[in-house]
């Protein structure tokens, strides 16, 4: 048996603890990259159940998912502009809400809604050094413009997304007084900018003082954000995998690809049909770090090469260290001196984002 198992009370306890921190300011949940590999429509049911009700989606098909699932009336988001007449169409037909960052969009999307005699829902996007979407703050006259030129357009909100919340102070401030004067311009020109909102996780734990008209949260759900977690959110998600095999192998014997492990003394090893295809040992987001990052990265995997210090699996009470390159299914373990057998449960710890090939568990 291997699949990646969500514990509900634990994510039901990340919400409540982000419910309250929130106060009165409502949550967007972002579902993006289908519930951050955690399945949009259960990670949403849950959510519903907690009283968030306003979704972020970055996927047509995920938003299909959650209106097919029953979300008939909650407020989706999608969190990228699309000028695709067939997307358009079919968000149209959802009701979803679109993000419009340039007058290209906002023509292509006025003219579809035109044609239908439809209103299409947007929120403004403004481009404060994410460099994505979005207007950059010296083209407000152009964001203006949609609000006088578009007719079958209404927008009911405006946001940005800061770069560096997690660890540039100095960066996120200017970024948030960019976007507040954007606003300010739009409002003093005798427009409503509907829902503000700018915060993204990290920005939610770090800057109370911008939650604005609401704020989106994604991996605060999964209690994996990389700023200090004065919330005591708790990380959601890791395989159980059963144990396949048990085998010595004796004082010289190698393992893995490249045989890159040698045993120095007979070793008793636990094969588990977990790799990298699953996510075990892979990495993502170092490239988001700044220079410093890179350089602590750097030290971490010299100190893996000099201490032998790697990956590990829990096997009952044993943390048992992997040996060797990961497989692309399988990895092997070292059990040594442990009474663990055939059949054991073991605990990986695999980022959701990262994993695949499995069965979702909602315990």
């Amino acid at each position: 048996m291997k699949a990646y198992i969500v514990e509900k009370a634990l994510l039901t306890d990340n919400i409540e603890k982000l419910i309250r921190q929130a106060g009165d300011t409502p949550i967007w949940a972002v579902l993006k990259g289908n519930g951050y590999g955690l399945g949009c429509v259960p990670m949403a049911r849950i959510l519903s159940s907690c009283g968030v009700e306003r979704f972020c989606v970055t996927e047509v098909k995920e938003a299909v998912m959650l209106r097919e699932a029953g979300f008939a009336d909650n407020p989706i988001l999608m969190l990228r502009q699309t000028q695709d007449p067939e997307e358009i169409n079919l968000m149209l037909d959802m009701n979803i809400i679109f993000t419009v960052g340039s007058l290209d969009c906002a023509m292509v999307l006025g003219g579809i809604a035109a044609q239908r005699s439809a209103m299409a829902e947007v929120h403004l996007k403004i481009d404060t050094g994410m460099g994505r979407y979005g207007f950059l703050p010296e083209q407000v006259d152009q964001a203006i413009r949609v609000y006088e030129y578009q007719k079958n357009i209404v927008v009911g909100g405006i946001y940005t997304h800061f770069h560096s919340a997690f660890g540039n102070d100095h960066a996120t401030r200017e970024q948030f007084l960019r976007f507040r004067q954007v606003v300010k311009e739009i409002q003093d020109a005798g427009y409503e900018t509907g829902t503000v909102h700018c915060c993204n996780s990290s920005a939610f734990l770090r800057y109370p003082e911008m939650y604005c008209d609401g704020v989106r949260l994604g991996s605060a759900l999964l209690g994996r954000v990389a700023v200090p977690n004065r919330l005591a959110l708790r990380r959601i998600g890791y395989v159980e995998a059963d144990v396949e095999e048990i085998r010595w192998l004796p004082a010289g014997a190698t393992t893995g690809y490249t045989a890159a492990w040698k045993a120095k003394r007979p070793t008793q090893v636990a094969i588990l049909s977990v790799g990298w295809f699953h996510g075990l040992g892979t990495e993502n987001g170092h490239d988001l770090f700044r220079a410093r990052d890179c350089i602590r990265g750097i030290l971490h995997y010299c100190r893996i090469l000099l201490t032998g210090k790697n990956l590990t699996v829990q096997i009952g009470e044993h943390s048992c260290k992997v040996l060797g390159r990961v497989g692309m299914l399988h990895c092997a373990v070292d059990v040594t001196g442990t009474d663990i057998k055939v059949g054991d449960h073991a605990i990986v710890n695999i980022n959701p984002l990262v994993q695949k090939g499995m069965k979702i568990l909602y315990r």
